[in-house]
């Protein structure tokens, strides 16, 4: 009888390990029932958004204030687009404010930060935010600082 009992508590317990790995993994992943907020939609165009994905964290002041919806590349412009939803309640954000793709940690997650302008128009729905600052390739650095060296050396 006893060990049938701590067959069952050892039981149990695995399966309230493994409940609260599932409750972490879809809290970390944003797709928990009722994460979904009001927000409104604006976009930006950037030359290169190497290694941004679908669902990134859109931050201001590290803070996150929404995730990147969609990206696309646009043929007219020859520049991909990128779709962001901010939540509604951070409706101020002035109409100059600028949007860069940075790198989050060692493992090189990407996201969009945003910093404030100071213009008195702000942002609306289908806004676009005109100054980018695309992402920072390391082997585009590698490149530079060889070619810059090669070039010292002569």
């Amino acid at each position: 009888m006893r060990t049938r009992n701590l067959e069952l508590v050892v039981g149990v317990f695995i399966l309230v390990g493994l409940l609260a790995l599932v409750v972490l993994a879809v809290r970390i992943s944003g797709l928990a029932p009722g994460s979904a907020v009001n927000t409104y939609s604006v976009h930006a165009y950037f030359d290169n958004v190497a290694g941004l994905t679908a669902k990134a964290k859109v931050t201001m002041s590290g803070v996150t204030i929404g995730r990147v919806t969609a990206i696309e590349f646009d043929k007219t412009r020859y520049s991909a687009r990128v779709d962001m939803a901010v939540d509604s309640d951070v409706n101020t954000l002035p109409a100059d404010s600028t949007a860069s793709i940075l790198t989050a940690g060692l493992l090189g997650e990407k996201y969009v930060g945003i910093s404030v302008g100071g213009d008195d128009e702000v942002l609306a729905d289908g806004s676009e935010i005109y100054d980018t600052q695309s992402a920072l390739v390391l082997e585009e650095l590698i490149g530079r600082f060889l070619l810059n060296t090669v070039s010292k050396d002569e």
